[in-house]
């Protein structure tokens, strides 16, 4: 939650921080893009580090650092000092984020997850709606700096909470040191898919600078993925990577998630060049949206129990792609963005679920990581679909934005396929069948056996 918060709060408070520090528009850019860079990287290394060494002591680690990093930011005498912390704060999210769905893995039997994970999903929706409100309110009466500042105390809280709360903890997987050489391949490769979709909007798809970003990432994912196979102990275990559920849930997030923030970005231009809003007012007509998911998240957490998560992923995905479409001449103010988000919120909740409540015993951290790595790096190709299409140029503003939203409904619609494939709900079956646990793995808070050996080939 507080992640999220800190994420919207900013973009409401760049501007200012811009004239305060003398900044450039690219150097405020990477007040953005330096967090989603390190938070993007280093995702599913923290998920393996939580595995191995304790989620609530990743988790501490995470949240402490977050709020020392906010701090400093709120210090900071330029520009330069606060890229620097941005990025140092997206590695302690990047511990923080993994870590939080681990423990619910841990804390709440598989037929028991869809509840706790609709709340998780209802609360980072309010975070997200309340973040431009709260900023807007705290740049004006406070400052920019102020923004950061919220950040401490409500950190401090969420140690406090964690160190009061006692989860178990799984046994250790694997043997010996984390894998260093895949983890710093799979840094490299995240960084640079994300750098070169982050610099979309501003060359293009067929620049240089994008061309090779791209290839840098798909080389270092080709190498990756061969050290991986001849490595003893993969970052990626072999009992995860062969997962269905856990796959196709991963391809869901990043065509949904992407479909909705690049549907986000170009509403935005639509409503504030088009229209001639301003960023608190454009902030308002987004609550309707925001206010449909998260009353929709226990909802859908419901249906989840009641109809199966294949059934009600599929529906949402269909409601993603048909609430996009219908923003071409709605703009998120009327059923469009309703529509959205509702199918926004089913698509989280089951595919969330599905990838906590399917991970092997002993792996929940490392899933973690791949699901929040999928919810970031879906955002980054999802603004950079909108804005290649023409949506955040002149182009983008009034009728110029439909190639744009239809390309993105385009994108939720391609997210049926990996939804057709989560788990189903067999006649009969008990609840934790959705998630696909076995009846010996349904026992409430029964410590973790040991999964398959890191080192089994694929």
């Amino acid at each position: 939650m507080i992640v999220a918060l800190d994420g919207t709060v900013l973009v409401v408070a760049q501007p200012s921080m811009r004239r305060d520090l003398g900044a450039s528009v690219a150097q405020v850019q990477w007040t953005s893009t330096a967090y989603l860079l390190t938070v993007a990287a280093f995702l599913v290394v923290a998920g393996r580090l939580g595995d191995r060494y304790g989620h609530s002591r990743l988790a501490i680690t995470g949240v402490l650092g977050f709020a020392a990093a906010s701090a400093g930011i709120a210090l900071a005498p330029g520009v330069g000092w606060v890229i620097a912390l941005r990025a140092a704060q997206g590695f302690f999210g990047a511990l923080l984020q993994p870590a939080t769905l681990a423990l619910l893995r841990l804390a709440y039997p598989p037929d028991r997850l869809a509840t706790p994970v609709a709340v998780r999903t209802s609360a980072i929706g309010v975070a997200a709606a309340a973040g431009p409100l709260l900023g807007g309110l705290l740049v004006a009466h406070l400052g920019w700096r102020a923004v950061f500042v919220v950040n401490v105390p409500l950190a401090l809280a969420i140690a406090a909470l964690i160190l009061a709360v006692r989860v178990p903890e799984p046994e250790r997987t694997g043997a010996g040191r984390p894998p260093l050489g895949s983890a710093a391949l799979l840094v490299a490769a995240v960084a640079a898919l994300v750098h070169a979709l982050a610099g979309v909007p501003a060359y293009g798809w067929t620049a240089p600078p994008t061309l090779l970003g791209l290839g840098g990432a798909a080389g270092l994912g080709v190498i990756l993925v061969r050290w991986e196979r001849r490595g003893a102990h993969p970052l990626v275990p072999a009992a995860v990577a062969r997962s269905m559920p856990v796959m196709a849930s991963m391809a869901l997030l990043l065509t949904a998630s992407g479909a909705l923030s690049g549907a986000l970005f170009t509403a935005t231009f639509l409503l504030q060049d088009a229209r001639g809003l301003g960023a608190y007012d454009t902030a308002l007509r987004l609550l309707p949206l925001t206010a449909v998911m998260v009353a929709g998240a226990p909802l859908a957490g419901f249906a989840q129990r009641r109809f199966g998560a294949r059934r009600i992923a599929l529906a949402g995905t269909g409601l993603v792609a048909l609430g996009i479409a219908g923003l071409c001449t709605e703009a998120l103010t009327g059923a469009g963005g309703a529509v959205l988000g509702a199918g926004f919120a089913a698509v989280m909740v089951t595919a969330t679920g599905t990838v906590v409540g399917d991970a092997p015993p002993g792996y929940a951290g490392v899933i973690g990581g791949l699901k929040q790595t999928a919810t970031n790096v879906g955002p980054a190709f999802g603004i950079a679909l909108a804005a290649g299409a023409g949506a955040g140029t002149e182009a983008g503003a009034g009728a110029g934005a439909t190639p744009a939203l239809l390309a993105l409904a385009a994108l939720a619609a391609v997210g049926l396929l990996p939804a057709s494939l989560l788990p189903g709900r067999p006649r009969g079956a008990a609840a934790g069948d959705l998630v696909g646990e076995d009846a010996g793995q349904r026992g409430e808070r029964a410590p973790a056996a040991h999964g398959p050996a890191d080192g089994e080939r694929r």
